[in-house]
């Protein structure tokens, strides 16, 4: 018999008052349900009662007192769950989180690419006490507790003594409500570890059955070594593996996605669960220092083979760069034209002043469709409040307009699922993810004809169209083009899952 595990989903939906949404009893009439299984659209009505969804059907009819909401011309979807999301932080002072509900997301899982919030409990409690218009689950951060273990004494391989004293820091984590542990192994502090160490510590969130979810340790010349890393620490660790904004980002992997997907069917096939999640951008977000997989950020050698990887310093934007803010959303070609330098020689100098983060284009679409069309990757933004990437404010309404719409790679109902279903059973969120009775009414009425992202690389932060309303736990959030403000009071809540 199967051991029953408690992990938490911090649920945290700013309500508005009763006349703001006219009680707590909705009518969505007329309008196309996806589901999110992916079943054909069919037209139904959908009644909501307080936080769920009390019917779906035809035959479902308004009720004396219900808000009824005509929905013509929509569909009616379940909320979206975004897995890879960045706004820890910002949900702190945001509480509208505009940039999120105005994509149609319900729920981030925050905590990714091994950088979580700590104490994961200290975090939880403070958004239960200021909630934002979302719905929160954190994952425990790898290179978190790695620092926390080794202090700044990181590059190396941690010891016993330090793996188990990891250990018990994620064991808390998961007790506090994680949902998972991530890592981030092409990052400064989670690269310096063996696969030993992350095996021995996604045994622990197994326990909780948690999923083990992984910014791989290359996502350019060397991504299927990286991958075959990811699939090991599943088997081993007898954990579900999710591979986080899987991309192929040099030149040497362009066009080899094919080859990617046979590797993890392959792993599939012999009961290895893995799965992943993929933004619809051919360019990355990260720190400058990514860049160069060898570490020699001084070495004009190892810069110069990074830059001529990704096709060159033209391809490499600075958007955040604190030591020199007039450098920001310009090349790094274009800025060491104008200061007379090679662009080898103001990488260097780039990372002296402290470092910078950059969006470099250096994927192909041939290969994000490639990986989109595959059953088991789903929708995710790695994006968050205010990001400097037009992901963060344009993911899903992207993919649903441009790549299902106008470039048909994937069927609306298909789009939808890897935006609900799919990623609420990646965490066993039982009552997420479906419209369907009993379900908790996280919901989304879009546009299928105008939904579509407006934010770019040079206006990162632009908000979509076509999401016409969101409703967060039966509260009504985002209506007409806005977030529904003031905030009446919070009214977070625990769930807990079982297995």
């Amino acid at each position: 018999m199967r051991r029953l595990a408690c992990l938490l989903l911090l649920v945290l939906c700013a309500p508005a008052t009763r006349a703001q949404v006219g009680g707590r009893a909705w009518a969505i009439v007329g309008g196309d349900v996806a589901d999110g299984t992916g079943a054909p659209l069919r037209r139904a009505n959908v009644r909501i009662v307080n936080d769920r969804i009390v019917g779906v059907g035809p035959d479902v009819k308004p009720l004396p007192g219900d808000t009824i909401v005509d929905a013509k011309g929509l569909v009616v979807a379940p909320g979206f769950i975004d897995i890879h999301n960045h706004s820890a932080t910002e949900l702190a002072t945001e509480p509208a989180a505009a940039s999120q509900v105005a994509q149609g997301i319900t729920t981030v899982v925050l905590g990714p690419d091994g950088s979580s919030p700590w104490p994961i409990g200290e975090y939880l409690a403070a958004r239960r006490k200021s909630p934002a218009s979302v719905n929160v689950a954190v994952m425990v951060g790898h290179a978190t507790v790695r620092r926390l273990a080794m202090r700044d004494d990181y590059k190396r391989p941690a010891t016993d003594a330090e793996i188990q004293q990891m250990a018990t820091l994620v064991e808390q984590g998961m007790r506090e409500g994680a949902v998972g542990l991530s890592s981030g192994l092409e990052y400064e502090v989670g690269g310096y570890a063996d696969t030993r160490e992350l095996v021995e510590l996604a045994k622990i969130a197994t326990r909780f059955h948690g999923i083990y979810m992984s910014h791989i340790r290359d996502e350019a010349d060397k991504s299927f070594e990286a991958i075959r890393e990811a699939i090991a620490i599943g088997e081993q660790a007898h954990i579900p593996v999710q591979i986080s904004h899987i991309k192929l980002g040099t030149v040497s992997v362009w066009h080899k996605a094919a080859d990617a997907v046979k590797l993890i069917e392959e792993a599939r096939k012999r009961g290895v669960d893995v799965t992943a999640d993929c933004y619809p951008y051919n360019a990355w977000s990260s720190t400058i220092t990514v860049l160069v997989p060898d570490k020699r950020y001084d070495y004009p050698p190892s810069v110069e083979k990074a830059l001529a990887d990704v096709g060159g310093a033209q391809n490499v934007l600075i958007v955040r760069h604190a030591a020199h803010p007039d450098y920001e959303f310009k090349t790094l070609d274009a800025v060491a034209r104008a200061r007379g330098v090679t662009p080898v020689e103001q990488f260097i100098q780039i990372v002296k002043d402290g470092g910078a983060g950059v969006v470099c284009t250096s994927m192909v679409d041939d290969d994000i469709r490639m990986f989109y069309r595959q059953p088991w990757v789903m929708v995710g933004s790695d994006g968050g409040i205010g990001a400097r990437h037009p992901r963060g404010a344009g993911t899903f309404p992207k993919v649903l307009g441009r790549y299902v719409r106008d470039q048909h790679w994937i069927t609306l109902p298909e789009a939808i699922r890897k935006m609900t279903s799919m990623p609420a059973d990646r965490l066993h969120l039982g009552d997420r993810g479906r419209i369907a009775g009993k379900m908790v009414a996280d919901v989304v009425l879009l546009n299928p004809s105008t939904v579509i992202d407006r934010s770019t690389f040079n206006d990162p932060t632009a908000l979509p169209v076509g999401v016409e309303k969101v409703l967060v736990g039966g509260e009504l959030v985002w209506d007409g083009g806005k977030p529904v403000m003031p905030w009446a009071g919070p009214s977070g809540r625990v769930v807990v899952r079982q297995q």
